[in-house]
């Protein structure tokens, strides 16, 4: 007799691994798409700004320096600060908040929530901030520079490559487009870091105490769904000046309110509390925070010793190679080889150029560039400018770099883009969501149908007149 056989359960089948810049789910897409919006249009302020303010400041170099530097404040609290000050401390902190807000939201309901998905982003984006600053540093070891600016070219500036994106009207498909955004939040993370470890110094314990004292509060108010501006804001600015006072910067007030903000939607939720909190405040940074920055910072006054002297200075000739080179290498080889070790495979519809593209697009690092430059090099005031001088330069080369390779494959984006947005059926849903509904087939047939029908009525009209017609003489 055969011996009786077991019923073992079939293997469960394994999900198939999502391609390397794959589509997107449909929630995802939205605020993809929702928050580039906004930057974009922040983007181009930002360049707006940045231009204005090297107009102002080598034509009217006396009364920009006299402005950035005008100081106000109350004094008893520490706070008696210039202009350029404030901007640099005061409303970066509002940047550094949405900041906070994104990297919950990714870290819970976005890309980073799958350690897998989220291990390719966080590989580049690591990899493109290790290789500007190993590129930095050989460079100023070889020519006998300061090593202090390590930091500068490590930053991407998402807004300012958005607007290089408007400028050169090239629409990214949303994979490139989430891709970017991804490795711009995880970059601010480590920016973040980078501030707070390193540019740290004579910390005033009393006051820190107090910042993390305020920072309980507001996460019991926030746990406790008590709400309200009038209280929140009014404890954030507390809680900021406290900060700015313990010696650690004080744009680390913002990120730290922002990661604590509830970022997951319950029952009956449209929007969870920070998505709906980052909606309202995102426009604020994008539209007004950062292009201000940029007008105090950004005044560099540039003549033709001053250009020359970046390619021969080793630190700012470090920078410009570490945000032209450094950036370009590091994300796209990150990225070549997270998808070589996790056996990833490319999304069919793009090629290893469209990374390569993104990633020299990622070396414009200009407003955190900026910040870090004036904390690595604080108190001299002739290589801060050197540097700013470097960080636009940088920055504008690799968005010219970026601007023709991404203007080789415009035709493809655009293709890409209108299949992604077509909407036949008129649901409001881009039908490339819908091909598991029935329900959409059944609309597209019934428009199918009366189209057909429309068509055959013009066919039997015109066959109606054709016939009605005198013969031709012979």
């Amino acid at each position: 007799m055969a011996p009786p056989t077991q019923n073992t359960p079939p293997p469960t089948p394994t999900p198939p691994q999502r391609p390397l810049l794959g589509r997107l789910s449909l929630p995802e897409r939205n605020y993809v798409a929702e928050a580039l919006r906004t930057e974009t249009v922040g983007g181009v302020l930002l360049l707006v700004a940045a231009v204005a303010a090297l107009v102002w400041a080598n034509t009217f170099g006396g009364s920009y320096k006299e402005v950035s530097g005008f100081h106000f404040g109350p004094g008893a609290l520490g706070l008696d600060l210039s202009v350029a000050h404030w901007a640099a401390d005061g409303l970066l902190a509002v940047f550094f908040f949405v900041a906070g807000v994104e990297l919950k939201r990714e870290l819970v309901a976005g890309e980073l929530r799958d350690p897998k998905a989220a291990a390719l982003p966080v590989v580049a984006a690591l990899c493109g901030m290790a290789v500007p600053a190993l590129v930095y540093f050989l460079t100023v070891v070889v020519g006998g520079g300061s090593t202090d600016g390590w930091a500068v070219p490590t930053a991407t500036d998402i807004a300012f490559a958005l607007a290089v994106l408007a400028v050169i009207g090239t629409s990214l498909p949303s994979a490139l487009r989430a891709f970017l955004l991804t490795l711009a939040v995880v970059d601010d993370l480590f920016a973040i870091l980078i501030i707070a470890v390193f540019f740290t110094s004579d910390l005033d314990f009393l006051a820190l105490g107090g910042a993390v004292l305020g920072l309980v509060v507001f996460h019991l108010l926030l746990r406790f769904d008590v709400r309200g501006w009038y209280i929140y804001v009014p404890l954030a600015l507390v809680i900021w000046g406290l900060m700015y006072n313990s010696g650690i910067h004080a744009t680390i007030a913002g990120v730290a309110m922002g990661l604590m903000l509830r970022c997951t939607r319950r029952e009956g939720e449209k929007h969870s509390p920070g998505e709906h909190i980052e909606h309202l405040v995102r426009p604020l940074s994008a539209g007004i925070a950062v292009p201000l920055f940029a007008l105090f910072s950004a005044g560099v006054a540039l003549n033709g010793e001053s250009l020359a002297g970046v390619f021969t200075r080793p630190e700012t000739l470090g920078v410009v190679l570490g945000l032209v080179v450094g950036k370009t290498v590091g994300i796209f080889g990150g990225t070549y080889l997270a998808a070589r070790f996790t056996k990833a495979e490319l999304n069919k519809d793009l090629a290893w150029a469209d990374v390569l593209a993104l990633a020299s697009l990622a070396g414009i690092g200009f407003t955190v560039s900026l910040l870090i430059g004036e904390l690595a090099f604080e108190g001299d005031t002739e290589m801060i400018n050197e540097i700013k001088a470097a960080v636009l330069i940088g920055s504008l080369t690799a968005a010219l770099f970026a601007a023709v390779l991404l203007k080789l494959r415009v035709r493809k984006y655009k293709e890409l883009y209108e299949a992604e947005e077509l909407d036949e059926d008129e649901s409001g849903v881009p039908d490339v969501y819908e091909q598991d509904d029935p329900e959409y087939h059944l609309r597209m047939a019934a428009i199918l149908e009366r189209k057909a029908a429309e068509h055959r009525r013009i066919a039997e009209e015109r066959a109606g007149a054709a016939s009605d017609k005198p013969n031709s003489p012979a």
